[in-house]
């Protein structure tokens, strides 16, 4: 698999802090030495990172998403092994690793994008066709292009997708970036129906708004009118999953969140317990799970440590939470 690292058990286990009497989720978790043993895994589960933030830039954006897959791999393997999440379920694949391109002017930065989706799809394809579910930490939203490609590629049909998020992320499709994936994903097959949940009025423009307005297969429910309603966030959250398809894919953007960092880090927002209510609710198959955009630390010299263990809670309910 070009670009991809696949981990030794030696490389998370060096990640792992032990402790005696104690079993941590680094220590159950499973390995592969190669794609073709993906078949042969127990597990039901596959876990790999996409470090990068070139999407993120070639959409006029802050860097720093490349930094989030490290200390959150870390954060979720010393999580405590327990009944309902003993760890033998997860496979840690493993990560990406791409150069920075030669240009890097937009243009360039958004044709490094488009060689990414191509590296990206054929991993998440092998992973589907083994029969297990990703869980992807980006990274930039344009991730969820390849993710879903190689998705629907594996079922042979596309797919429908839940995204919580601020944004749409339906930009024009004229050079790949993170605001544009499912622009992309809608225009070539791959993404069926496209459910929204949390945008935000200011920050998704006019042709976004109409592209929603127009197209059936869109369904957005705005922050703005939840935060109106006397009704909790979860009744809208039920009303939405009761609609979508069979096995969706759920995306989370982390800026959904409020002061999570990311390149468009927000003071409003849901909780993070809110989003934890709205994954362990969800009685639903998934077909993946997506956590992108966030970070430690941007190239502005902000940073957090809250991020890695706010993506390690949403792996470890979403995990505990799927039938």
């Amino acid at each position: 698999m070009e670009g991809f690292k696949i981990y030794s058990k030696a490389d998370f286990l060096a990640l792992v802090s032990r402790r005696e009497g104690e079993t941590r989720l680094g220590e159950q978790v499973q390995h592969v030495s190669s794609a073709g043993q993906l078949q042969t895994s127990t597990a039901k589960f596959v876990l790999l990172g996409i470090p990068e933030d070139i999407g993120v830039r070639a959409n006029y954006g802050i860097a720093g998403a490349s930094t989030a897959w490290q200390p959150a791999l870390k954060a979720l393997l010393n999580i405590q092994s327990t009944p309902s999440f003993k760890g033998d379920e997860l496979l840690v694949l493993g990560h990406f690793e791409f150069s920075e391109p030669a240009d890097n002017s937009i243009s360039g930065l958004q044709q490094k994008v488009a060689e990414i989706d191509d590296l990206v799809y054929p991993v998440v394809q092998k992973i589907v066709e083994a029969g297990k579910i990703p869980i992807v930490i980006g990274g930039g939203h344009n991730n969820a292009f390849p993710i879903m490609k190689g998705i629907s590629k594996a079922l042979n049909r596309p797919v429908d997708v839940l995204n919580i998020d601020a944004h749409a992320d339906l930009r024009a499709t004229a050079g790949r970036h993170s605001g544009n994936g499912f622009s992309y994903a809608l225009k070539q097959g791959f993404l069926k129906h496209y459910s929204v949940f949390g945008l935000h009025q200011n920050y998704n423009n006019g042709s976004i708004l109409q592209e929603i307005a127009k197209n059936p297969d869109i369904q957005a429910v705005f922050f703005d009118d939840m935060l109106k309603s006397s009704q909790p966030v979860t009744m809208f959250w039920d009303s939405l999953l009761k609609q979508s398809g069979a096995a969706p894919g759920l995306e989370i953007d982390l800026d959904a969140i409020a002061d999570v960092l990311s390149s468009a880090v927000s003071p409003s927002g849901f909780s993070l317990n809110e989003v934890r209510s709205l994954v362990l609710r969800a009685d639903k198959k998934f077909a993946y799970l997506h956590l992108c955009e966030g970070a430690v630390a941007l190239t502005d010299g902000r940073q957090s440590t809250s991020t890695p263990k706010t993506i390690a809670y949403l792996i470890s309910d979403f995990i505990r939470s799927q039938p």
